[in-house]
């Protein structure tokens, strides 16, 4: 059958990178789905970026990695966690595993009923959306290391780092 990988993929960075290789390599005759989450959410501070500039990032990163043996879906939110399951059921083709480190995404889908799965940490201090999207903001350098070069210079062409600076200082919290 396949799996589904959820995430906003705020940007699609190489911890991102280093767990679909995993997955893909550890069942490589199942297709994988990537759930891009929160897919209407874009131009604020936690989802900068589009749906369509999340899946072209996930395209050119895995591309360039030669990774094969996914497909990219939009789930936009629908702010009713009773719901929510259906929701993405209604969206994605069908699939048998979950797999995520959010404990409501664990919850929801093991009440449905689906057999969920952790997916390894890779360097979590280093690969994480929140601390990217900062780096950006500040324009430190060391974020173009956290995400694949085609994806840094996708986001250059974006004017990514402009666009987070204009969201004003980040919210704390």
């Amino acid at each position: 059958m396949r799996g589904l990988l959820v995430g906003r993929f705020q940007p699609f960075h190489l911890g991102h990178v280093a767990v679909v290789r995993h997955l893909t390599h550890e069942r490589p005759n199942e297709p994988l789905i990537l759930g891009i989450g929160s897919a209407a959410d874009a131009f604020t501070p936690d989802n900068p970026f589009t749906a369509a500039e999340r899946f072209q990032m996930i395209s050119l990163a895995l591309g360039e990695e030669k990774i094969s043996g996914w497909l990219a879906v939009p789930i936009p939110d629908i702010h009713r966690h009773a719901l929510w399951v259906a929701h993405v059921k209604e969206l994605v083709p069908p699939f048998d595993r979950v797999y995520t480190n959010n404990p409501l995404t664990r919850t929801l889908f093991e009440a449905a009923g689906y057999a969920v799965e952790a997916t390894p940490m890779f360097e979590r201090g280093k690969f994480e959306g929140t601390a990217i999207r900062a780096m950006m903001r500040e324009d430190v350098p060391g974020w173009r290391e956290r995400v694949s070069p085609i994806v840094a210079k996708y986001l250059d062409g974006l004017h990514a780092s402009e666009r987070l600076r204009s969201f004003g200082p980040a919210r704390s919290g």
